[in-house]
């Protein structure tokens, strides 16, 4: 009977039955940490290679689909080696995105993957540009520890995945009208001398009335009709460098004094409105509504959407760029142009306008024409009207490059 009610041995017993379950326990714990890391490891492996093959497809090297596929994969063995792999540059000499450089290595016994896989898909960007979507999919069998495989489970497969896109250059299709003050008061002489020049008529407000007998006077200054050449040839250089091909931008001009001259007809790239532009001449008043006016149906014509998508592709964007130096002489004059101005805004046509040394009236007159804020310009002298125009060229012939992750 004593021997019966003796329970001595019963921590022993449970002890016994209790073992193998917190052994596998701990087996699992150990497996688990190990899991996550190796899949971390993996996953960041893979995000490299996919960004590397992207980055690849759209620098200056531009490596085809079977080099681009290599060039992950030779980035995945470098990275389960600890080894630097060399990636094409970009256009600035740089590696490309992902380099191995600030990569830290792991242990290839952690890293090593079963099985890896490179797919890379190739679509048209625009009507030249290319888009890749580079996928990287990695595979490891990690076996269990003895004590995990009491639970009757002896590995696991672990599977990482990673994405990476990038795109060739492509450009914004654009249509650009300028809208040109050529009145009398931009034959006045800038503050700007002319070093081509060692005297010239020197016309301004007070002397206007001599025109045009004005006597030569030393030193020679720019005249703003000069400035306004120069600052539109080097916006028309911009939109030429920015499609050289003639793909993507159409262009035309019209001035006005009084009453509006001929208006240019919108064509690929900028040459014939340079030549526009450069046979301007300073003469007579400023009525700016019907130039402004024309400007718009030129731009936003049907014609015009159709000429774009037969040989970009595109739906392009409408730019207008309405210029004066003075009052109109006419307020009903401001009336039209405002209600042209509206017109546009409405109908998504980003107005940029440029006071050059204009009085307040005609400064009041742009600001409400302009888009936005940020699309008006106030020029007090010729390096300011170089600088307004400059900023539209920037704007307008953008070009956009992306590369995600």
């Amino acid at each position: 009977m004593a021997m019966l009610k003796d329970r001595g041995g019963n921590f022993g017993i449970m002890a016994a039955l209790v073992m193998p379950l917190i052994l596998a326990a701990g087996g699992v714990a150990i497996d688990m940490a190990k899991m996550v890391t190796t899949k971390n490891q993996m996953q960041d492996a893979a995000d490299a290679a996919a960004l590397a093959a992207a980055s690849a497809l759209v620098s200056k090297e531009k490596p085809d689909i079977a080099k681009a596929k290599e060039i992950a994969a030779n980035f995945l063995k470098a990275q389960t080696a600890g080894n630097v792999v060399d990636l094409p540059a970009d256009d600035s000499g740089a590696p490309v995105s992902g380099s191995l450089a600030s990569a830290k290595s792991a242990p290839p016994e952690e890293l090593e993957v079963n099985s890896s896989t490179v797919d890379i898909l190739e679509s048209a960007n625009g009507a030249t540009g290319k888009s890749f979507k580079v996928t990287v999919a990695n595979k490891k069998t990690i076996q269990f520890n003895a004590m995990t495989r009491l639970l009757g489970q002896d590995s696991i497969l672990l599977e990482t995945r990673a994405t990476a896109e990038s795109a060739t250059e492509t450009k914004n299709a654009l249509s650009m009208y300028l809208v040109l003050d050529r009145s009398g008061s931009m034959a006045w002489k800038t503050n700007t001398k002319d070093n081509t020049k060692t005297s010239c008529p020197n016309y301004t407000e007070a002397n206007w009335g001599k025109y045009p007998n004005l006597k030569a006077t030393s030193p020679c200054y720019v005249t703003k009709v000069d400035a306004l050449k120069t600052a539109v040839k080097d916006l028309l250089t911009q939109l030429k460098t920015a499609d050289p091909k003639e793909v993507y931008v159409r262009t035309a001009a019209i001035s006005y004094n009084s009453a509006q001259d001929t208006a240019g007809n919108l064509a690929w790239g900028t040459a014939g409105t340079g030549t526009y532009v450069n046979a301007l001449v300073a003469t007579g008043g400023t009525a700016s509504g019907n130039a402004f006016k024309t400007a718009y149906g030129k731009v936003t014509a049907t014609t015009e959407d159709t000429a774009h998508k037969a040989k970009n592709g595109q739906v392009a964007t409408k730019y207008i760029v309405f210029m004066t130096d003075g009052d109109n002489n006419n307020t009903s004059d401001d009336t039209v142009t405002l209600q042209w101005c509206d017109t546009a805004r409405k109908n998504n046509v980003q107005v940029y306008t440029v006071a050059f040394m204009a009085p307040d009236r005609g400064q009041k007159l742009l600001k409400a024409c302009a888009t936005t804020a940020a699309n008006y310009f106030e020029a007090d002298e010729a390096a300011d009207l170089i600088a307004a125009f400059k900023a539209i060229g920037e704007k307008a012939s953008a070009m956009a490059t992306r590369l995600t992750k």
